[in-house]
């Protein structure tokens, strides 16, 4: 057996069965070093080496935690709640709460979109937006499962076929230079197009969930929403340094690039602006820490846990023993090759950082069995994408439980990450084979 097999499954059974994922992640990483022929101290080495990679992010998801309970507090978010409760009337009637309810859904997927591609913010706009929902949420009774996938698809989605954003990273600076590195002659043009039926894939399970998994209504503790997201009173001027407070975020974000910026100018607007004199900063900063503290720390955790990976140079080997078992078989070696990507991303969790570790050892097994070069291009990027969205440690799990989770009736686990996973890398997996097959 494949240390990397191992320790993903190892890492997946433990978060199923309750165990924090941090913990989880650790214990993997033990395991995939001394399974991949590391002893001790180099496996600890290689874990904390890789630690420093997951830094950024976990101060990022701190300081936009902070930003989004200032936000609570500054009266805006009581603003949405009431205006959308507004629209369901006295007596919700079902055209009412479906007209709230397709239109929150739709909203959230536009917002999931243009955080990837229009406006790069990624996951920050999830601890602000969602948190003040969840009592809207309630009132319609919507599964907060079906949220999660909703988020989950228009974070991945568009990055696999869109090269603006995160996609033209994706697509552009990290997929498309690695295939040419490793010798195959792809072009600009050809990327998305290879990625287009795969992403079918994602739009299929999309309406699988909105239509046939969660259509039916979910009830949630009312008082628990409340106290995690009290109503404040509306100050017009507050919420004036609100809007001022978001724009100045989002400017600073896409000047800088940086998520540790843009949220921390916006923590200061509300810091220097009195808008909160009801509330001492203090309390606030260490509310935003706390609620977005396991992110951060699964975060750092799965920077580790990839960096062991790395260290045992096993994804390797595991590679080419499928070149040993299946002969001059395409259809199985675009299925293990596939299945093979599914495992290293579900453990290091994210879709840009293992495109660099597959295409070294899949450009060159692919143009092997004869795989054209957009077949290869699909098989390397859908591999990378396969676990993204089903990952306990992928941004695109964490994201959406940060926000849905505000009142700690959402499980990361079961509501966001089995979810996803069983709508989406199912069926990237069946149509990412078929794109192998017939591009």
């Amino acid at each position: 057996m494949n240390a990397v097999v191992i320790a993903v499954c190892l890492m997946l059974a433990l978060s199923i069965m309750r165990v924090n994922v941090v913990i989880a992640l650790t214990i993997s990483s033990l395991v995939a070093g001394l399974m991949g022929g590391l002893d001790l101290h180099h496996t600890i080495g290689a874990f904390n080496t890789g630690l420093g990679g997951g830094a950024k992010i976990a101060l990022s998801y701190a300081l936009l935690g902070a930003f989004a309970v200032a936000l609570s507090h500054s009266g805006l978010t009581t603003l949405l709640s009431r205006s959308i409760i507004r629209l369901l009337g006295k007596d919700p009637n079902n055209a009412n709460v479906k007209l709230v309810r397709w239109g929150m859904l739709l909203a959230l997927l536009a917002m999931a979109i243009a955080s990837q591609n229009l406006i790069p913010i990624h996951i920050a706009f999830i601890p602000i937006m969602v948190p003040p929902l969840l009592h809207v949420m309630s009132k319609l009774k919507l599964d907060r499962r079906l949220v999660a996938c909703v988020l989950t698809f228009g974070l991945v989605t568009t990055y696999m076929i869109l090269p603006i954003g995160f996609g033209g990273i994706f697509l552009n600076d990290i997929l498309l230079a690695n295939l040419k590195n490793n010798g195959l002659a792809a072009t600009s043009a050809m990327v998305p197009q290879a990625m287009m039926l795969p992403a079918l894939g994602m739009v299929l399970g999309l309406l699988t969930a909105v239509f046939i998994s969660y259509r039916k209504p979910r009830e949630y503790v009312e008082q628990k929403i409340l106290a995690a997201e009290p109503e404040e009173a509306l100050n017009k001027r507050n919420i004036i340094i609100a809007c001022l407070a978001i724009a100045a975020t989002l400017t600073v974000q896409l000047y800088t690039d940086s998520m540790i910026f843009g949220a921390l100018i916006g923590f200061m607007v509300f810091n220097f602006s009195g808008a909160l004199k009801h509330v001492a900063d203090q309390d606030i900063f260490n509310q935003g820490v706390r609620m977005m503290a396991n992110i951060g720390f699964i975060m750092i955790a799965a920077a580790g846990f990839a960096a062991v990976i790395k260290a045992t140079g096993e994804v390797g080997t595991l590679v080419n023993s499928i070149e040993h078992m299946i002969g001059d078989n395409r259809a199985l070696a675009a299925f293990l090759m596939l299945t093979v990507g599914l495992l290293i991303t579900l453990g290091i969790g994210s879709s840009f950082s293992t495109i660099p570790i597959i295409a070294t050892i899949y450009v060159p097994l692919a143009l092997s069995f004869g795989f054209s070069v957009p077949a290869t291009i699909a098989l390397v990027g859908t591999a990378a994408a396969l676990g993204d969205a089903g990952s306990p440690a992928s941004d695109s799990t964490l994201g959406p439980t940060a926000g849905l989770n505000a009142d700690g009736q959402h499980d990361h686990m079961r509501d966001s990450v089995i979810p996803t996973f069983i709508h989406y890398n199912i069926p990237l997996l069946i149509f990412g084979w078929i794109a192998a097959m017939v591009l």
